[in-house]
Formats: structure tokens, C-alpha cells, sequence
């Protein structure tokens, strides 16, 4: 082991790096419309113009970063790679270590508000026998884990430095949650290291399941017994036609974009927006109706003052072609399914219903951590109080 040394971290941000943001935002080459498109083409001119407007006038990083700074925040160095996570101790003696993986295009930012219901349930209305020990890594290429020194950072070998992580820390039994990117680590966790394991605990939505894991169209067809399965099954299907073009881009041609992510922040701004309008609650017409606008500008923030847009991209390359899956595992499982309006996604996953524990919500999206952090709180303590 090279150095195994944990170093406290703090999110320090020069002035420099600030104005330049603020130069780069005045100056940007606005490209023109096609008139009455809306977002069928992607972001419209005049919203990505008034967010943009607003982030370079209205919103306030040294605010941001200090209450970033309020968490405890380390890096250490795992199988050559910087690695940036929070790390939240409980009061609670009893607590269960929890380590929680974002996805793309997130950040540690998406758990602020989990922050203090997991880690201090009694300071938030809970009973503290559901307390956890948090650690909240940023994937290599995200956030403050960068610069990626070497290929071959994917999910496999993130998640064998996440069970080192944990190692390190000295938690030996211990749970995983995660969505997205986050859910395939924390799945895969179950296989590398099911001896230190309690549980592991994924969110998803409808489209995400589309995405990822859906069956062949003669299975998905028979699982869609009701018109409301068909008609998800259908925006799942439309999903995967018209909705993955930023992954096709990501994982076949990582460093091409990555000239616009890391050169123009309003690139960055609408390749990050568009996701949180698109994955979010349906029912909300703006990103800034699923989540505060603040903390959606905190995470793009994130990734334009780390240049981790152009390093995520070539985590999804090399996700992409990996050839490392470690195998199936008996860790309990459990699935907290948001903007769920039926149950055709468990008929897909779990037809036989063999998991532990499986919820569905009609609100919220992709993003549970920032749009419904409450139901997503009262999920993870259910499906862990009978893990402990």
C-alpha cells in the first residue's frame, strides 16, 4: 500500500477561478433556435439564457462552499487514484457505517439535505437507533477526485476502492446505498466484499430501468399486462430511442465533448440541465421545479471548477467497456422505485419478488436525494432497521 494516509479537505475555490467563470458566462456565443421547438431539441435558448444570467449575477458560490465546508471532508490515495469523500459521524454510538455512491451527472452535493436525517435522526424528528456513519466518495474523474491518473477507472475497480475505503476507515460491517452510476457500485459491492456487507440499498426510477435493464422486448411485452404498464413500457422504449445521445457521445467519443465541458461553462450548464429536466418528477416543468435552483448550480459548479466534465465523460468510456462484472451475491437487497405510477418495474426486475425490501413512489425522479429526500431518508432507515 503506497499511502494510506486520510487528509482532512476543504473546498477552496481561488478568486481568480471565480471571475474567470463570470468573464466566460458575459462573453458566450449564444447560438440561435428553431422557432417553437421548446425542449424537444434540447435546452431552449431563452431558459438556458436566464439560468446562465442567473449563475454568473444571481448565485452566490462563496455561500455554497461554505456550507460544503461545514461537512467533514477528507482524501486519500486508493490504487494510485485522489479520492474526495464526506464523511459524517453520528453521535449515536450504535450507528451502522453507510457508504453512498452518486451517478452522472451528479456530485456529493445531491446528499446535503441527507446529511443530518441519516447521520442524526434524533436532532430530526427519528428514532436514533436508525443512525448511520456516512462516507460519501466522489467517483475518480467527479468532483474533488480528480485528476483520473491512469485508464481503467470504472465501476469494478471504484468499487474495490470503495471496500479499501472502508477498510481504511476502520468499518467492518457496514451498508451501501446509491442510484445510478452509484446503484451499479453499490450492486457490485455486494460481489467484492458480501463478508463486510449489512445490505445494500439502490434507487431508481421508470426511465433509468429503461436505460439500463430492460429485458428483451418479448419478456417486457408479457410483463405489461395493464394499459398503465404500456403505456410506461412505452416511455421507457422512447427513452432508450431518444433519450441516451449524451451516453452514446460519452462513451464512444469521451474526449471530443470534453473541449466544450471543459472550455465553455454553458455547455457545461445545458449538458447537466437538460438531465435535470428530463429525469426529474414529471411533473415538474422546470429543473428548478424538482430541485433548488442553488444546489443544481452547486453541482454544475462542481464539475466546471474541477474540469471533471471531461474526466466523468471518460468514467463513462471506460464503464462502457469494461469487461469486469463481479458475480451475483446473497447480500439482501433492497429498491426504492420513484415516479413510480405502477408496478411494471418490479414485475421486470423482480418478477418472483425475491428481494428484501422494494417500495415505489409516485413522486420525485432520478435525482431522489435532492427531490425527495424525506421519502428517500424514511426508505434507507426502514430497509436497514432489520440489518443492523
Amino acid at each position: 500500500m503506497a499511502d494510506a494516509e486520510i487528509r482532512p479537505f476543504r473546498v477552496e475555490v481561488s478568486d481568480e477561478a471565480l471571475d474567470d467563470l463570470r468573464n466566460r458566462l458575459a462573453g458566450t456565443r449564444w447560438p440561435s433556435e428553431v422557432p417553437g421547438a421548446g425542449w424537444s431539441r434540447g435546452v431552449p435558448l431563452g431558459y438556458l439564457k436566464e439560468l446562465a444570467g442567473y449563475w454568473r449575477d444571481g448565485f452566490d458560490w462563496r455561500k455554497q462552499e461554505a456550507e460544503l465546508n461545514q461537512v467533514p471532508q477528507f482524501t486519500t490515495e486508493i490504487d494510485g487514484q485522489t479520492i474526495h469523500f464526506l464523511h459524517v459521524r453520528s453521535p449515536e454510538p450504535g450507528a451502522l457505517p453507510l457508504i453512498v455512491s452518486h451517478g452522472y451527472p451528479g456530485s456529493v452535493v445531491e446528499f446535503l439535505d441527507l446529511l443530518g436525517p441519516l447521520s442524526d435522526p434524533l436532532a430530526h424528528g427519528g428514532d436514533p437507533a436508525d443512525a448511520f456513519h456516512l462516507v460519501i466518495p466522489s467517483l475518480p474523474g467527479f468532483g474533488f477526485s480528480t485528476p483520473v491518473t491512469e485508464p481503467g477507472w470504472a465501476m469494478a475497480r471504484t468499487t474495490r476502492a470503495w471496500a479499501e475505503l472502508m477498510a481504511r476507515l476502520g468499518y467492518d460491517r457496514y451498508g451501501a446505498q446509491g442510484g445510478d452510476i452509484g446503484a451499479g457500485i453499490t450492486g457490485m459491492l455486494a460481489g467484492v466484499d458480501p463478508g463486510h456487507l449489512a445490505g445494500i440499498h439502490l434507487n431508481s426510477d421508470p426511465l433509468a430501468v429503461g436505460a439500463v435493464a430492460l429485458p428483451p422486448a418479448e419478456q417486457a411485452d408479457a410483463a405489461a399486462v395493464t394499459d398503465a404498464h404500456r403505456a410506461t413500457l412505452a416511455r421507457m422504449r422512447q427513452f432508450q430511442a431518444d433519450g441516451l445521445g449524451y451516453l452514446h457521445l460519452q462513451t464512444t467519443r469521451p474526449q471530443t465533448i470534453a473541449y466544450a465541458l471543459n472550455d465553455s461553462p454553458v455547455a457545461q450548464l445545458a449538458w447537466i440541465a437538460e438531465k435535470f429536466r428530463e429525469w426529474t418528477d414529471p411533473a415538474a416543468e422546470l429543473p428548478e421545479d424538482a430541485v433548488d435552483r442553488d444546489r443544481l448550480l452547486t453541482n454544475v459548479s462542481l464539475y466546471w471548477f474541477t474540469g471533471s466534465g471531461a474526466s466523468a465523460a471518460q468514467f463513462l468510456y471506460e464503464a462502457a467497456h469494461a469487461h469486469e462484472w463481479p458475480g451475483p451475491s446473497e447480500v439482501p437487497q433492497g429498491w426504492a422505485v420513484f415516479a413510480a405510477t405502477d408496478d411494471l418495474v418490479r414485475r421486470l426486475i423482480d418478477p418472483e419478488e425475491k428481494l428484501a425490501h422494494w417500495s415505489e413512489f409516485d413522486r420525485g425522479g432520478h435525482f431522489a436525494a435532492m427531490e425527495t429526500p424525506d421519502l428517500l431518508v424514511d426508505d434507507v432507515r426502514a430497509f436497514f432497521r432489520a440489518r443492523r
